[in-house]
């Protein structure tokens, strides 16, 4: 009986994922649109074929003698101790082919590490659960933001068709040029995740105290999509990768507005918003950043409940120190770095008005500012 109902469930998991994830699978790897991933798939496929050779060669020596040298056929078998000519055979055999195998294997490795001439550096952190990218400027006019998960929460509760990229797409997509060497350092802020983009050929772990590197460049413009590779925590599924590659024209335009973007965002800390822009603004933060931890409707979850709590009805200054500084030994991050001002005061204003809270509290940026200086 209860195989059965280990069965049904897995049955009904099936069922319940999207047409896409069945169409995506393949029985071979994919030589992406990279050059250096176009190596690897022909190193794989050589690999393969040599293995697929010798396991024809050495299987079909086994069924034949068992089949024509059988006992029931009164074969009398040979008598022999210590052939040179054998021994030398296969210690000579399997080191050439060791060589044959090592010799385009190391050619590939080096290319594969070697990171040199970047045209551009991003700074990828990973976070429970996303990723932060940074852009480095030898003028120090670094661009960075996080990049979330976008997946309704609909799509993942089940009360709404799952879309084509389940799980698979954000806010806030890595945007690089074609035909350009990009250089990624890639670390972590918490726990061990692992950067991975199969069609760009790039896979990193990003471990917490270090920085590893890789690179690729891309030949083809598109949209990649990928995910991290290392469990990381409850929310571990939901932290997809999407890399937009486009022209270099088109990255200048875009990187020109992310700097417009972020100089607004600073003449925006010294603006005193309205209740009402501060919740608009507030919901969004949430959905993004809070939502996975303390539920749709402040009920709590992963991390304790927004609706009701003493934190969100008690002391502002506690409640941005929270916001802030995080809580230690909890899952509750420290968004102080994560978040600007704007942000800030606009998801404790949220918190603090929301899900029957209604306390009529209004935080500022400059609030958020002045509360960290203090």
């Amino acid at each position: 009986m209860v195989g059965g109902n280990v069965m049904r469930s897995a049955l009904m998991a099936l069922m319940a994922l999207p047409a896409a994830a069945f169409g995506d699978n393949q029985v071979n790897m994919s030589p992406g649109v990279t050059t250096i991933g176009a190596e690897i798939y022909d190193l794989h496929m050589l690999i393969m074929i040599i293995c697929v050779v010798i396991g024809i060669g050495v299987f079909g020596v086994m069924f034949y003698s068992i089949i024509y040298h059988r006992k029931s056929r009164g074969v009398v078998p040979s008598q022999f101790h210590e052939s040179t000519k054998v021994e030398v055979a296969w210690t000579v055999v399997p080191f050439l082919i060791l060589i044959g195998m090592a010799v385009p294997a190391t050619s590939t490795l080096l290319e594969v590490y070697d990171n040199d001439d970047a045209e551009l550096d991003i700074l990828v952190t990973g976070y429970q659960w996303k990723w932060k990218y940074e852009y480095l400027d030898e003028s120090g006019e670094n661009v960075s933001f996080f990049s979330n998960l976008a997946t309704p929460q609909e799509e993942i509760y089940n009360t709404d068709q799952k879309g084509e990229h389940y799980l698979l797409e954000v806010d806030e997509p890595l945007v690089i040029p074609v035909d350009t060497k990009v250089r990624f350092l890639i670390t972590a802020n918490d726990v061990i995740h692992s950067w991975w983009v199969p069609e760009i050929a790039v896979k990193r772990d990003a471990i917490p105290g270090f920085i590893n590197e890789t690179w690729t460049k891309i030949t083809e413009e598109g949209i990649y999509r990928g995910q991290c590779t290392e469990l990381c925590g409850a929310y571990h599924g939901f932290m997809p990768v999407v890399v937009h590659a486009v022209s270099r024209e088109e990255f200048d335009a875009w990187m020109d507005a992310k700097r417009a973007d972020e100089a607004a965002q600073v003449a925006a800390a010294a603006v005193d918003l309205s209740l009402d822009e501060l919740m608009s603004k507030g919901e969004a933060v949430y959905n993004a950043q809070c939502l996975a931890c303390h539920g749709a409707q402040g009920e709590g979850g992963v991390g304790n409940a927004i609706a009701g709590s003493a934190i969100a009805l008690g002391d502002i200054g506690t409640h941005l120190d929270v916001g802030i500084k995080g809580v230690a030994g909890t899952a509750m991050q420290a968004f102080g770095g994560q978040l600007n001002d704007v942000d800030m005061a606009a998801v404790i204003t949220y918190q603090r008005n929301a899900f029957g809270n209604n306390t009529g509290d209004v935080i500022q940026p400059s609030d958020v500012a002045s509360h960290k200086q203090g």
